[in-house]
């Protein structure tokens, strides 16, 4: 085994959202929970506190689905990326680390299309009264289609004139309703990603 555990056995172990990539938890690992974790797919870890492995879900229903495993340069320290079911940090918040101490918002990135998507398969699975989204949603595919043909549209058009700012809100528009298109085909987001991400492969070789 080409880790390298500490003097107490353990390894610090970072937990990392596989898609957006978003720092999730950091826990430690020793080599009885690392091997628990290979074998399963889920996430176990050793309690430096309690002194005993624990399974990441096992009472929250929170699971933490292994999507991959790196070692560091030195070997000594883990990242893994997992498929997050529900919240990772006890609070009851989606990331441990919520608690920002410097913010920058240019630093904002993606995620933003994981939160708004959120929000659509939430407004169609609990529809609320005044909701556009479940206004959307309730004329069916050929209202949202029609959106989509009016808001590409409106970003041709704004595309044409000097100002970046209408394109920038027109192009906005036209995301949220290809988001609202997506839930009402069930496409996953990630499918997308997935699709962009082959494509770049095939470029790139």
């Amino acid at each position: 085994m080409d880790i390298k555990f500490d003097d107490s056995g353990l390894i610090p172990a970072i937990i990392q959202d596989y898609v957006t990539g978003e720092v999730l938890m950091l826990a430690y690992m020793n080599e009885e929970s690392y091997k628990k974790t290979l074998e399963t797919g889920l996430t176990h870890f050793y309690s430096r506190s309690r002194k005993e492995l624990w399974n990441k879900g096992a009472t929250s229903g929170n699971f933490q689905y292994v999507k991959e495993i790196s070692l560091d340069c030195d070997s000594d320290s883990l990242l893994i990326k997992v498929k997050q079911l529900g919240a990772a940090c006890h609070t009851g918040e989606f990331s441990c680390f919520f608690k920002n101490q410097l913010k920058n918002e240019e630093g904002l990135n993606y995620k933003i299309l994981y939160d708004i998507d959120e929000i659509i398969k939430d407004r169609k699975a609990n529809p609320k009264e005044g909701s556009y989204t479940n206004y959307l949603f309730d004329k069916g595919i050929d209202k949202i289609l029609k959106k989509i043909g009016e808001e590409s549209a409106e970003v041709i058009i704004a595309a044409k004139n000097k100002n970046p700012h209408e394109t920038i809100y027109e192009m906005a528009d036209l995301i949220f309703h290809s988001l609202v298109l997506l839930n009402e085909k069930e496409i996953q987001l990630d499918e997308i990603f997935k699709e962009l991400k082959e494509r770049y492969n095939k470029k790139a070789d």
